[in-house]
């Protein structure tokens, strides 16, 4: 029989700490957005309104996390959504272990008509990886509920899927694009240097230096690193550090440091989430395209199976090789 415990505190990402991730890897939804380290950060530095964690347990062991809150949309209307939900992490899902998820998505819709729910007039789950088995399941339940869900074309993630050697990775591009890089990487070899951070000494001031070429690269990025996103930023970047998950890399010229990537490195794939470069200086070495590949070298001779450069449809992620992965939102009414 399934027991839901429903937690309503941030106590809840350490009350489940020692169970959280074992069962994100039995689940559909591995990814590292959804971790435990992920989730509490994302929630102590942006959550807003109210938590609700469901825990579901069957015969005492932990098979589902259902980690959502409740919030007032643009539109006025009270909102239910996934912890991490929206610009800054790039799949979310529900944890649900392989096997258990119709009885999971089942406790979910009975929790959100009962009266431990707080009221609420929507639903909105942003992210969601195309095989997500909510997609499917999950939609069937809320219909059936007269909820009106509909699924909705959200963004793409293009993805890299990694072969055995950096050669064989050369040849899968396109004839001009694989001269073009060839030419570039040649022209860089003797005047730049990759740096990673590996010491928690300088990971503060490292961030630093990154959200300065962020903000350096145009004003879109100025605009997003916000007070409070540069607050999130650092914060995140410790807890992936701490947890052996940040790939923090620097191209430097002449010790200057010309372009970054702040990567996460999970599960065998290297997942590409933001970068920064200064696009007045150091333009003939084309700093960021050069760290890039550089960059898919490394998680080649690392054994990394995929090369992810989450959402966007940014023409460079497809000149590397990236092929789109689909995201969805779904959406209901009551």
């Amino acid at each position: 029989m399934m027991r839901t415990d429903v937690y309503t505190t941030p106590e809840a990402f350490e009350r489940l700490a020692g169970e959280w991730n074992a069962l994100l890897k039995r689940s559909a939804s591995n990814t590292l957005f959804l971790t435990r380290e992920w989730q509490q950060t994302w929630w102590r530095e942006l959550g807003d309104g109210e938590l609700r964690v469901l825990a579901m347990r069957e015969d005492g062991a932990l098979v589902g996390i259902a980690p959502l809150f409740f919030a007032t949309n643009a539109l006025g209307a009270v909102e239910v959504a996934l912890v991490g939900c929206k610009e800054v992490s790039d799949y979310l899902d529900f944890i649900f272990a392989r096997g258990c998820e119709p009885a999971c998505f089942r406790v979910v819709v009975d929790f959100l008509k009962s009266s431990d729910a707080p009221a609420w007039q929507a639903i909105s789950l942003c992210n969601l990886i195309e095989t997500s088995p909510t997609l499917g399941v999950f939609v069937e339940l809320l219909n059936a509920e007269g909820w009106r869900a509909q699924v909705v074309f959200e963004d793409v993630c293009p993805v890299i899927a990694l072969p055995d050697t950096f050669d064989a990775y050369l040849a899968m591009l396109d004839g001009k694009e694989r001269r073009e890089l060839q030419r570039k990487l040649r022209r860089a070899s003797g005047d730049v240097a990759v740096t990673f951070t590996t010491d928690a000494a300088t990971l503060a001031r490292d961030m630093d230096d990154f959200i300065a070429l962020m903000k350096a690269s145009s004003p879109n990025k100025a605009a997003f690193m916000t007070p409070r996103m540069t607050c999130f930023f650092h914060a995140i970047a410790r807890a992936m550090f701490e947890a052996g998950w940040l790939q923090l890399a620097f191209l430097e010229v002449e010790r200057v440091r010309a372009a970054a990537y702040m990567n996460f490195v999970y599960e065998g794939a290297v997942m590409v989430y933001n970068s920064g470069l200064r696009p007045e200086k150091y333009a003939y070495l084309s700093p960021g395209q050069v760290l890039i590949a550089r960059l898919i070298q490394k998680a080649i001779q690392d054994g990394c199976r995929e090369f992810d450069f989450l959402q966007g449809n940014e023409e460079y992620k497809y000149k590397f090789g990236g092929r789109n992965v689909k995201l969805y939102t779904l959406s209901a009414r009551r």
